[in-house]
């Protein structure tokens, strides 16, 4: 019986990690456009891409929120999942990162320097996420495989 109940728990974490990696790969896009706005200010954009500018790191901020969460579900999802071994996964530099991304920005240069780095953290949290849900999944297989052996 607790196999089964495994199996079921495996899925829910399957899914929520899969909503985790939407969530951080729509922050990604959001970060890019407003880095490519960023950019456009830097070379004397004016009023109109200032105004773009700051709507985009507005979007970008909501993304990481969501992103964030999404993570807060997914971490909390993998508790109820027996797995082979011991595996946590290190996500706290990036809901770290996501909580005092948009604080204090003071400069231009300072914003494009800000989403370079979230940008990177994005990544690498994509990454690590992505290398969690495969080894689930394959996880997942073996254990309903060997229920049908």
């Amino acid at each position: 019986m607790r196999e089964k109940e495994n199996v079921v728990e495996m899925n829910e974490a399957i899914i929520a990690g899969k909503k985790s990696l939407n969530a951080m790969k729509s922050a990604r896009d959001a970060l890019n456009s407003a880095g490519n706005w960023g950019i456009a200010d830097l070379l004397g954009g004016g009023f109109i891409v200032d105004m773009v500018k700051h709507s985009k790191l507005e979007e970008a901020a909501e993304k990481m929120e969501e992103a964030r969460c999404q993570l807060e579900l997914f971490r909390c999802e993998l508790k109820d999942v027996d797995l082979p071994y011991n595996f946590t996964i290190q996500i706290d530099d990036f809901l770290t990162f996501a909580d005092f991304f948009f604080d204090g920005l003071i400069a231009d240069w300072l914003v494009q320097s800000k989403i370079k780095e979230a940008k990177e953290e994005v990544e690498y949290a994509i990454e690590r996420v992505e290398a969690m849900v495969a080894n689930l999944q394959t996880w997942e297989k073996q254990l309903l495989l060997g229920k049908e052996e």
